[in-house]
């Protein structure tokens, strides 16, 4: 059955029940009838075909023997920045050398899914040596994702200081949940954070008082942007910019038009795509593609609702998404524009070919290098990965 007429039934069925994991998603019993009505073009939803164009490439280890990294950030001198999870921060050289774990950390949550989670350089770096960095941060009666900015300093012996946080997810509630923490700075230099609910909380996701499930976004400083969307009201926390996420873990600004885009977990399928528009609502718990993971319906049970984005594109089974990126580069033309997300239960790349905003195929790539925690493209035009393991790697993509 062609992935085209599915993406027109999942449009048009606005009431259809969530697919159990591993069923073709957006399945339905006339998909495959003449009388349906044709698709409104080659672009889809889920399940999109292989794209026409690819490319050749080889996959090469820069390093290894890091602790379950989560994100890789680039240093202007051809060094990368690496946060570990269980709370190290390192250097790695060009010919990939690990340096010792950087002094000047606050204390990290390594528990669960919590730890050093995302870094980022400053805009301005070059001038201010600034980074910024989110991580699982241990209070009173739990944790919560928190936002660090600090010096990286030039020296022989580099360390972190003047370190500020910046943005508090709260309320503060028990360990057991999900983070979010990808950073994204917009064309504007305003920092976009990613936010996860907590899985005993799910419904604050809908609940503006909350930080749970949000995208929030900031100042460099922390102060909040006075065009945010929630600013003034007093049933709202005036840093949301979205709400209804469950646990985006990846975040990348589009170069084409400036836009943040995230990915975010579903449950048991249901995996989403956003373009997170500034007061909107994205859905969880009330609407998803998925369904629990004791195979029980979420929310609503339906897909679609009044006044509820939904997902640009999603996944079912899921790839368990973390760390995206859009490709800019020359080394490779056929992938120029294409949007590139990182698989943990799948294990590889998803390669996202896009046209005019919207999925057109999707393919498969760096197959069976472990969890992708990350992907970023290099200064140098190649896909650098990251993967979360006990002996995780830095990895590169380069052209054949």
């Amino acid at each position: 059955m062609r992935a085209t007429i599915l993406a027109a039934a999942v449009l048009i069925a606005a009431c259809s029940a969530p697919p159990p994991d591993g069923a073709r998603a957006g399945a339905s019993p006339g998909a495959g009838d003449r009388t349906s009505p044709p698709p409104p073009s080659d672009f889809f939803q889920t399940d999109a075909p292989a794209p026409r164009r690819t490319e050749a490439y080889k996959v090469e280890t820069v390093a290894s023997g890091l602790e379950h990294p989560w994100a890789v950030a680039f240093l202007p001198d051809g060094r990368f920045l690496v946060t570990e999870r269980p709370g190290r921060m390192r250097i790695v050289s060009a010919d990939g050398k690990l340096s010792a774990p950087l002094p000047g950390l606050p204390e990290v949550s390594a528990q669960g899914q919590g730890g050093l989670l995302d870094v980022v350089l400053s805009p301005s770096f070059a001038r201010d040596r600034t980074i910024f960095f989110s991580y699982a941060e241990p209070r009173q009666g739990g944790n919560g994702t928190a936002v660090a900015r600090a010096v990286l300093t030039d020296s022989l012996s580099p360390r972190l200081d003047k370190v500020q946080v910046i943005f508090r997810q709260l309320p503060t509630y028990e360990s057991r949940g999900h983070f979010g923490s990808r950073l994204a700075f917009a064309p504007d230099g305003k920092l976009f954070v990613t936010l996860g609910e907590r899985m005993t909380a799910k419904e604050k996701a809908q609940d503006l008082t909350y930080h749970f499930g949000k995208v929030v976004r900031i100042n460099p400083d922390g102060s909040v942007p006075a065009d945010n969307p929630f600013v003034g009201r007093k049933d709202a926390r005036p840093e949301i910019w979205s709400y209804g996420h469950r646990n985006p873990q990846s975040a990348a600004i589009n170069p084409a038009d400036g836009r943040l885009w995230t990915v975010e977990h579903g449950a048991r399928g249901g995996d989403e795509l956003n373009v997170p528009l500034a007061g909107r609502n994205y859905g969880w718990p009330e609407i998803t593609h998925g369904v629990d993971y004791s195979g029980l319906p979420v929310g609503s049970g339906q897909n679609q609702a009044p006044g509820m984005e939904q997902p640009k594109y999603y996944w079912a089974p899921s790839i368990a998404p973390s760390g995206m990126a859009f490709y800019t580069g020359d080394r490779f033309p056929a992938w120029k524009g294409d949007l590139f997300v990182g698989a943990l239960a799948g294990q590889h790349v998803s390669r996202m070919d896009l046209e005019n905003g919207k999925v057109a195929g999707e393919e498969k790539i760096a197959t069976n290098l472990g969890r992708v925690r990350d992907v970023r493209q290099g200064p140098d035009g190649r896909l650098y990965l990251v993967t979360d393991e006990e002996d995780g790697k830095l990895i590169r993509i380069s052209e054949r």
